[in-house]
């Protein structure tokens, strides 16, 4: 048993795919801090979201359920402020609780939703929804107050963070109190960002790409970098009180600003793409948003999923590749912090990403509810200062499973409707807990070629994938183990039948098992 209350640090990225990290296998792109992170640590294999959109993943990381639970479904929507969080338990049980940089419990914009537009029913102007709240603060992170009012905070705690160094949006058009840091340092600081601003020279081709005015030291990844480091040295002069602290960078979320050396230091013509990134014709979705670009009908402006050409591609994934760098190297300036401060013992650091990204992946970019490993599969470390050196796990591992896990480490009993299961032992050791994972996945707009909005379950058991959607046939069916690449739907294929009727057997059982139990009734009746 640890001799004293350990530390948390959580260093999280912005839709990284597991497989853009030199310890994941990348051979361009190099991460050497996070590779000696992974080094000391448990490498988890098969650790998979909840659901494969920002908001409700990063819901199920803080409270430790499902989406279909703590309410936030998919972007647009709020964290309901009564939720627990591992932020308030910790807070509760002593720690000091912080964040730098991105959160996104509340949404960043004030547009209209789609589904608001398609809506046929006139809602009752007195209860216009099933659930009732006077609660009216879910405008905290919406990125125009943050330009417009200088005044403009979070409310604290602010879902068990006593203290946030917020940013909002991504690439160079971040907001926050970011935006308040970088107008200290630069006298004009909106005559730096935007692609209006853009340097010019060195072109790429990718969507939303431009090269930002920014430079290295102003930008979000630095300020996240600096402020945790400032955050560090804070906990160190209060020995006796251990802290949970979350540095959540922006980035490599589009658009693809990297800036300075970070633009142009990976060749498009040397990364790595996908092994199914030419196979698009032989996959449903695929096809639909290939037709959809080339019929002029596909929106390159915006977060889902469209289809590219090569050469977009291999320059998004250049540009991708150089944010992870910076974020690289911004993970090893706060891990010579830690060490420097004699914390690193003490400390139980998590490297994840929130979700992945198609990036090519049957000749797709951004995400959507198309559930390929590249989106739903995560990058995922756990390095205790206690750590015997480099181990792999390689059983299934949900989002939820990281709050559980730091509550167990904590030495603290979950609350009640936690659902995630802890997957390291009191001593430190990795430890298989779920035989699979369950993922959730709900989208506002419409899915290719149907009226219907994507609503998707998925899951993954013994090296197999399957996926239905709500009113949509066929379904989907992958073996992982022969068919990693996922090109082969076995949905009616006559051999796996019987797989596929086990399969939507444990679906439903999973559903069953994480469905509601809180709150616990107070009498029999």
């Amino acid at each position: 048993m640890r001799e004293r209350r350990p530390n948390f640090l959580v260093i999280s990225t912005d839709q990284q795919r597991a497989d853009h990290l030199g310890c994941y296998g990348a051979k361009v792109l190099k991460t050497p801090n996070i590779d000696a992170l992974a080094s000391r640590g448990i490498r988890f294999e098969r650790a998979h979201v909840a659901s494969p959109v920002c908001m409700p993943n990063r819901a199920s990381l803080i409270t430790g359920r499902m989406p279909s639970l703590h309410g936030l479904r998919h972007n647009g929507l709020n964290l309901s402020l009564d939720s627990a969080t591992i932020g308030d338990i910790l807070l509760a049980d002593g720690w000091a609780t912080a964040l730098v940089g991105k959160a996104h419990f509340q949404q960043f914009t004030r547009n209209p939703s789609p589904i608001l537009a398609r809506r046929t029913h006139v809602p009752n102007p007195h209860f216009p929804e099933a659930r009732i709240s006077a609660d009216t603060r879910y405008d905290q992170e919406v990125s125009q107050y943050w330009r417009d009012d200088p005044c403009h905070d979070l409310v604290y705690p602010y879902y068990g963070f006593e203290s946030v160094d917020l940013t909002v949006e991504h690439g160079d058009l971040v907001e926050g109190h970011y935006s308040r840091w970088l107008a200290e340092r630069h006298p004009e600081p909106d005559s730096l960002r935007g692609p209006e601003n853009a340097l010019e020279g060195d072109p790429r081709a990718a969507p939303q790409a431009w090269r930002t005015a920014v430079p290295e030291e102003l930008y979000s990844t630095r300020y996240i970098e600096e402020r945790t480091i400032d955050r560090l040295n804070e906990f160190a002069r209060q020995r006796d009180t251990p802290f949970f602290l979350w540095a959540s960078f922006n980035d490599p979320h589009h658009p693809f600003t990297p800036p300075g050396r970070y633009w142009n230091m990976y060749d498009p013509d040397e990364v790595d793409l996908p092994v199914s990134f030419a196979l698009g014709e032989r996959a449903d979705w695929p096809s639909r948003l290939g037709k959809m670009r080339r019929d002029g009908l596909a929106s390159l402006t915006g977060t889902a999923a469209i289809a590219v050409d090569e050469a977009e591609l291999r320059a998004a994934v250049a540009l991708t590749y150089g944010m992870i760098t910076m974020i690289d190297d911004a993970v090893g300036a706060i891990l010579r912090e830690l060490g420097n401060l004699g914390l690193e013992e003490d400390t139980i650091v998590i490297f994840l990403s929130d979700h992945g990204d198609l990036m090519g992946e049957f000749g797709l970019l951004f995400k959507g509810p198309f559930h390929y490993q590249a989106l739903i599969r995560i990058p995922l470390i756990w390095a205790d200062g206690r750590s015997r050196g480099a181990l792999h796990h390689c059983g299934y591992v949900s989002t939820i499973d990281i709050a559980a896990s730091i509550i167990h480490a904590a030495g603290i009993i979950p609350f009640n409707g936690m659902q995630g299961r802890p997957f390291v032992d009191d001593d430190g050791a990795p430890v298989t807990s779920r035989e699979c994972v369950l993922v959730e996945d709900e989208v506002q707009t419409r899915l290719p070629g149907h009226e219907l909005r994507g609503r998707v379950r998925t899951l993954l058991a013994d090296g197999w994938r399957l996926t239905i959607y709500d009113g949509i046939e066929p379904g989907y069916l992958y073996n992982l183990n022969d068919d990693p690449n996922e090109v082969d739907n076995l949905w009616d294929e006559p051999s796996a039948q019987l797989v596929r009727s086990k399969m939507m057997e444990r679906l439903v059982r999973e559903m069953i098992a994480h469905s509601e139990t809180s709150p616990l009734p107070e009498y029999a009746a």
